[in-house]
């Protein structure tokens, strides 16, 4: 199991066009991989989900953990913490 805090730091946080984005780069890995919100109690999401990446309601400045279980969960923590790095590639 893999395991890396990310921060949302895009202005419009982890809207539709954002999750969807994530949501297909968490897609191209076979590994199980959930994200969840550090601030919250509620319990991780699919990230290959559009439904359950929404329902973070991650806003910007939010704190989100991204954890991967599978044979390439090493480059899709590392994958996803980039691109949310990255701004959800959104400037």
């Amino acid at each position: 199991m893999q395991q890396r805090t990310a921060t949302i730091t895009n202005r419009l946080g982890l809207h539709a066009r954002a999750a969807a984005r994530l949501v297909r780069l968490a897609a191209s890995f076979s590994s199980q991989i959930e994200l969840a919100r550090i601030d919250a109690r509620q319990s991780p999401v699919d990230a290959k989900s559009i439904f359950g990446v929404l329902l973070l309601a991650a806003a910007q400045h939010t704190e989100i953990e991204v954890t991967a279980r599978g044979e390439d969960e090493a480059e899709a923590v590392a994958a996803l913490c980039q691109l949310i790095d990255d701004r959800l590639g959104e400037n």
